[in-house]
C-alpha cells in the first residue's frame, strides 16, 4: 500500500483539496519516514516538528472551512540549509553559523509559505554550498539513498536524498556549478535550474551575476513545475528580477503549472556526451548513448552536435572565484580554523587572479553565450549527461581523476553543468534509469534562452514516454534496506574532512 509520503505532490495536493487527505496525515507520514530512513543517509538535519504540526492543523482547518487554498496548501517542503528559515536553525554547513537562528525567512522561503507550503525542516549541504559532495563539520556527510557509502553529490544533496527516500514531496535547492542538477542525477530525482531572476534572491552579493540561482526539486517534472510556480516572483531587491508594466516578465506562475504539452515530434534534438571537452567517465558515456538511442526516435530530427564551450573551464573558474572572494575572503582571513578545505581553496584561487583575468573570463563567457544562440537557431533542444561520473564513495572529497585523466579543479567534474551555467540557459536533470553500476542516471535537458516553460514541457514529455519502462523509468531506492542500514554517522570520516 502506498504511504501518503510517497504520493506525488500534485496528487497529494489534489487529495487535500478534495478533503480526501489530511495535511496532518501527510505530515505525520513524512515525519515517520524521516525517523525510519534518515539515520542511514543524514539528509534532513534540522526538523521543525512542532511548528510544522501547528501549520498542518491550520491547513486542515482551512480545508474544512472551505477557504481558498494556495498552490502548495498542506504540502511539506524541505529547505536547503543555505536558505534562511525564521526560527529554525540555518547553519550554511559552517561551524561559524552552527547556532544561527534567523529572525525571518529569505524571500524564496516566504513565497513557499505564502503558497501554503509547510516547512518540515532543513536539508544538508556542503559548507556554504561549496562542493558537490554533501559533507560538512556541523552535520556530517549525506549518503546516497541507493548506496549510503556513495556520494549524493551536491550542493543540494540533502534535498535530493530526502526526496528520493520520500521524506518530503518537495524540496528547495540552489545551483551555480550544477548544485540542483548534480544531486538530482545521483539520486534519481528531478532538479531544475531556472533562468536567472525567475526565482528571486535578495542575497547574492554580486546581484547582477546570473551564475547562482535558486530552484525547485521534486520526484517528477510536474511536481517540480508546481514548486517553481510558487517560488517564482518579482522582487526589486534582485537586480535580475525585472518587471514590465507591473507584471513579472518570466515569473508569471501560470506559465509553469500546469506543464505545457510539448509535441517532441516537431522538435530538432542536438545531443552531446561531453560538450566537446568535459572529462566524462566511460560508464556515463555508455549510459548516455543508450538513452539517446531510445529518445532520438521521438524527435523530428536528432544529430550529435553541441555549442562551442572552448575556454569554459577557465571562464567559470575565474568568474566563480570573484564571487568566492566577496562572500568568503573575510572568513578565511579572520577565522581560517573554522573554514573547510573547499572554502580556503576558493579564496586562495581568487587571490591569484588579476583584473586582466576577469576581463578575459567575461569575454569568453560572452562568446560561449553567443554560440549557444547559434546552436539554438539550428536545434530546439540540447541533451547531455547531467554529470560526468557515476557516484563514488563520499569519503572522496572530489574526483582527482576521471578515467585516468587528472581534473583541473575540485569542481572540474561538474563541467557538463557549469558550461550551461555560464550561458544562463534553463536546464533540468531528468532521471532515466540506472547506469551499469546500478546507480541512477540523470539526463540534462537544456533549452533556449528564457525557455523555462518549454524545458519543463520537454522534460515532462520524456518522463511520460518512459514512465513504467523497467530500464528508463525513474529508479526508486530500496527503503527496506535503508531502514535496516546502520546509521551513516557511525562510518569513518562522517564528521569533517579527514
Amino acid at each position: 500500500m502506498t504511504e501518503s509520503c510517497d504520493l506525488t505532490a500534485l496528487e497529494a495536493r489534489r487529495l487535500i483539496g478534495r478533503k480526501a487527505l489530511s495535511p496532518v496525515e501527510l505530515l505525520e507520514s513524512c515525519l515517520a519516514r524521516i525517523v525510519a530512513v534518515n539515520p542511514a543517509v543524514n539528509a534532513m538535519v534540522a526538523l521543525d516538528e512542532a511548528r510544522a504540526r501547528e501549520a498542518a492543523k491550520a491547513a486542515e482547518a482551512a480545508v474544512m472551512r472551505g477557504d481558498e487554498l494556495g498552490l502548495l496548501h498542506g504540502l511539506p517542503v524541505g529547505i536547503k540549509d543555505l536558505e534562511e528559515t525564521a526560527g529554525l536553525r540555518t547553519t550554511y554547513g559552517s561551524p561559524i553559523f552552527a547556532e544561527f537562528v534567523p529572525e525571518q525567512d529569505c524571500g524564496m522561503v516566504a513565497n513557499i509559505r505564502r503558497a501554503g507550503g509547510i516547512v518540515i525542516g532543513k536539508t544538508n549541504t556542503p559548507e556554504f554550498g561549496l562542493g558537490a559532495n554533501t559533507r560538512n563539520r556541523v552535520y556530517g556527510a549525506t549518503g546516497n539513498p541507493f548506496d549510503n557509502t556513495r556520494s549524493a553529490a551536491g550542493s543540494s544533496g540533502g534535498s535530493a536524498v530526502a526526496l528520493a527516500a520520500g521524506m518530503a514531496p518537495l524540496c528547495s535547492g540552489s545551483d551555480t556549478g550544477g548544485s540542483l542538477r548534480n544531486p538530482a542525477a545521483f539520486c534519481g530525482i528531478v532538479g531544475y535550474r531556472p533562468s536567472a531572476g525567475l526565482v528571486c534572491s535578495e542575497k547574492r552579493a554580486h546581484g547582477w551575476s546570473p551564475l547562482p540561482v535558486l530552484g525547485p526539486m521534486a520526484r517528477t517534472v510536474p511536481d517540480t513545475a508546481l514548486l517553481l510556480s510558487a517560488m517564482a516572483s518579482d522582487d526589486a531587491r534582485d537586480p535580475l528580477a525585472y518587471t514590465l508594466h507591473g507584471r513579472p516578465v518570466r515569473g508569471e506562475p501560470a506559465l509553469f503549472h500546469p506543464v505545457q504539452g510539448i509535441d517532441l515530434a516537431r522538435l530538432r534534438l542536438g545531443f552531446s556526451e561531453d560538450l566537446g571537452q568535459a572529462p566524462t567517465e566511460r560508464v556515463v558515456r555508455e549510459a548516455f548513448r543508450a538513452r539517446v538511442g531510445a529518445l532520438a526516435p521521438l524527435f523530428r530530427a536528432a544529430e550529435e552536435a553541441h555549442p562551442d564551450c572552448g575556454g569554459g573551464d577557465e571562464a567559470f573558474e575565474i568568474l566563480r572565484a570573484t564571487m568566492m572572494l566577496t562572500a568568503h575572503g573575510e572568513k578565511v582571513r579572520t577565522r581560517p580554523q573554522d573554514c573547510g578545505p573547499n572554502i580556503i581553496a576558493n579564496v586562495e584561487e581568487g587571490l591569484r587572479y588579476t583584473l586582466e583575468d576577469a576581463a578575459r573570463a567575461a569575454q569568453i563567457q560572452t562568446r560561449i553565450y553567443r554560440d549557444f544562440q547559434r546552436f539554438f537557431e539550428r536545434h530546439d533542444v540540447l541533451v547531455t549527461p547531467a554529470i560526468t561520473i557515476s557516484p563514488r564513495n563520499w569519503r572522496e572529497l572530489f574526483p582527482r581523476e576521471i578515467d585516468g585523466q587528472p581534473t583541473r579543479t575540485y569542481f572540474h567534474w561538474l563541467a557538463l553543468a557549469y558550461y550551461v551555467t555560464l550561458t544562463g540557459h534553463p536546464a533540468i536533470s531528468l532521471p532515466l534509469g540506472r547506469d551499469a553500476q546500478g546507480m541512477p542516471f540523470g539526463l540534462q535537458i537544456v533549452g533556449p534562452r528564457g525557455g523555462d516553460a518549454f524545458v519543463l514541457g520537454v522534460a515532462a514529455a520524456l518522463e511520460e514516454a518512459f514512465a513504467g519502462d523497467a530500464m528508463l523509468g525513474r529508479p526508486v531506492p530500496d527503503l527496506a534496506a535503508l531502514r535496516a542500514a546502520a546509521p551513516i554517522s557511525g562510518m569513518e570520516g562522517f564528521l569533517g574532512f579527514d
